[in-house]
């Protein structure tokens, strides 16, 4: 499996269209083959920052996320409405069944 993070910081201004981006971003995701979970969270240290986690079956499955236009479109949006960089890190993951 592979887990992937992210976030992004808002302006005040564009927190709102920031939010709506991204849930219809989570939604769309989640439709997708290899789509094991795909969320997004508000910080609650930092209101502005919005906080992805997603789970996906396989790298196969992750690259083709990456290659759907909306996807591209997304980070693109992101970007020109962040307060600063975003941030994005991949994780291969196995579960532990019990400890």
């Amino acid at each position: 499996m592979i887990v992937v993070t992210g976030s992004v910081t808002a302006r005040p201004e564009t927190f709102d269209e920031v939010r709506r981006l991204s849930l219809e971003h989570v939604h769309r995701s989640r439709t997708e083959p290899g789509c094991i979970s795909h969320a997004v969270h508000v910080d609650c240290e930092n209101p502005l920052r919005l906080v992805f986690f997603e789970q996906w079956a396989d790298r196969t499955a992750l690259a083709a996320h990456f290659k759907v236009p909306a996807s591209g479109d997304f980070v693109r949006a992101l970007r020109s409405l962040a307060a600063g960089a975003t941030t994005l890190e991949l994780y291969d993951a196995s579960r532990i069944e019990k400890l």
